[in-house]
């Protein structure tokens, strides 16, 4: 899918180790975590299994060969009824590339593929401190007030 004249957003797979340890560069930038995503890289195998899944989503968005944004989602199948959601857990757009509707794009391509495996809901999480992803998720979708717990395993 084409975004302007420049840039084009795609669905990466399993033997995309290169793709995906760039979208990663791009995040660690993005949300100014250098340490999270530089500590313990992943190994090309686990990439390799976790790309591969039908229920893992990794677009990216490139220009000139550079990734340039993307978006992480997971397929969660729900069990009160024989449906699943579509959990946007990263979204990003490098800072010389904001402001023009990659972001949007991106949301519009997860959409389409939420429809496609006949999820009933995509649903994202914004942190209070990011007034622009708030924006963005407003325009595009309905608000809801929740709590987010962590809970370390034992």
């Amino acid at each position: 899918m084409s975004i302007g004249s420049s840039a084009t957003v795609r669905r990466i797979g399993g033997g995309e180790h290169a793709a995906m340890r760039a979208l990663n560069r791009m995040f660690a930038e993005a949300f100014e975590d250098l340490e999270s995503y530089d500590r313990a890289p992943p190994s090309d195998p686990y990439l390799k299994r976790v790309l591969a899944r039908e229920t893992t989503f990794v677009l990216v968005a490139e220009a000139g060969g550079e990734v340039i944004g993307g978006l992480v989602a997971y397929q969660l199948e729900k069990l009160e009824q024989e449906r699943s959601e579509l959990y946007i857990y990263d979204l990003a757009v490098a800072e010389p590339w904001r402001r023009q509707g990659i972001a949007t794009t991106l949301i519009d391509q997860i959409r389409r593929l939420a429809t496609e495996c006949g999820a009933c809901v995509v649903f994202v999480q914004a942190d209070y401190v990011d007034p622009p992803a708030i924006a963005l998720y407003e325009k595009l979708g309905r608000r809801e007030e929740v709590l987010h717990f962590d809970i370390d395993p034992l």
